[in-house]
């Protein structure tokens, strides 16, 4: 299978085109990765490729309740475990870096935090907090200039952080409606600076954190999640969205860096990405993509093979298969037994405590 076969990224090389994508899951305990997540990833290192959950690069990125950072020396630390146990299994791991903007509550900040985001554009709905359970999403500050040049550099910092602790790469979040996509969203950017209007404009934050990023740990180091058609964290669909990731990669290929990671979170509900658009942004990106969302061995292989990506990010089948790289290797049947209700505690339940197959025979496809 073409799914099971050797590729490089940059120039990092992976044994297998299978990506554990980003899954959030708040096991780190005042926002610092511990041995508990050290332990769940060590368990999943035969992915070709494992991008972590995503990780604030600031005390203002933190919006989520027992979501880690990469801005301290005790989170460099918590990393460092975590990266040595997945190189211990001659596994790969990328950071994401994850702001999450005005999907934030203070209540998951500490004091002196900004809920920081391109406009004072409040999203809808609620989120999660330890101290009072479901609040509302607060109306968060529009980014001054100097707001805007403090957070690039907090991107820039948090990426040097990360290739201290041992990353093979970074990946930039600009998905799921955090801060990076919402610059791009003519809905939650309501700029009338050179930040703002146009797509050029809206475009502009991200291509410099990008930019910024490449420069500071390697464009070979480098990637970036994108998901256009994405509804999650209040973005709706607007009439630009197709030309808006036609120009942006567009300049990511001029940036020249890793990968793209497209997103496709149709099988949870959103919209689907017209193949149109997957098209396009391969017919623009010359270096890898990789595609995600409800993917099975099969229409994972089809669409490897097409070429219309290297790689395949698969989600919720890592967290209950520790050994799902194996389990597809040997034909071998996939759990179903998935503790939803966990996959946010701060326990190892549900985290650390799914078995792998127990059987003595294997038959390798």
């Amino acid at each position: 299978m073409k799914l099971l076969t050797p590729i490089k990224i940059g120039e990092t090389n992976l044994f297998n085109r299978i990506v554990m994508a980003p899954m959030t899951r708040c096991r780190a305990i005042g926002n610092i990765p511990n041995d508990l997540m050290a332990e769940y990833y060590e368990q999943r290192a035969s992915a070709g490729l494992i991008i972590t959950e995503g990780t604030s690069p600031s005390a203002n990125g933190l919006g989520y309740a027992r979501i880690p950072g990469i801005y301290n020396k005790e989170q460099v630390q918590g990393w460092k475990k975590v990266t040595t146990a997945v190189h211990n299994k001659e596994g790969k791991i990328c950071i994401q870096i994850m702001h999450t903007g005005r999907i934030s509550h203070p209540l998951n900040m500490p004091k002196g935090a900004e809920i920081l985001a391109p406009s004072a554009v409040k999203a809808s709905g609620q989120i999660w907090t330890d101290e009072k359970q479901l609040q509302d999403f607060a109306i968060p500050k529009a980014m001054t200039a100097e707001d805007i040049i403090n957070t690039k550099a907090e991107f820039v910092t948090a990426a040097k952080n990360a290739i201290e602790a041992g990353f093979d790469g970074v990946e930039l979040h600009s998905a799921n409606g955090y801060l990076l996509e919402q610059f791009l969203s003519p809905i939650s950017n309501i700029r009338k600076d050179e930040y703002g209007v146009s797509i050029e404009n809206r475009c502009r934050f991200v291509l410099e954190v990008v930019t910024a990023v490449a420069e500071a740990i390697g464009k070979e180091k480098t990637g970036i999640r994108l998901s256009p058609y994405g509804v999650a964290s209040d973005m709706p669909h607007y009439p630009e969205i197709d030309a808006t990731y036609n120009y942006l990669s567009e300049q990511l290929n001029k940036i020249d860096i890793a990968y793209i990671h497209l997103v496709d979170h149709s099988s949870m509900g959103s919209p689907i990405v017209p193949l149109e658009i997957k098209q396009r942004i391969r017919s623009n990106f010359k270096n890898t993509i990789i595609l995600c969302g409800g993917y099975d061995k099969m229409r994972a292989e089809e669409d490897i093979k097409s070429g219309i990506c290297q790689l395949i990010g698969f989600g919720r089948p890592f967290i209950n298969n520790p050994d799902f790289v194996d389990r597809l290797t040997h034909n071998l049947p996939l759990s179903d037994k998935l503790s939803v209700d966990m996959f946010y505690s701060a326990s190892e339940e549900g985290y650390t405590d799914y078995p792998v197959y127990n059987a003595t025979k294997k038959q390798t496809v």
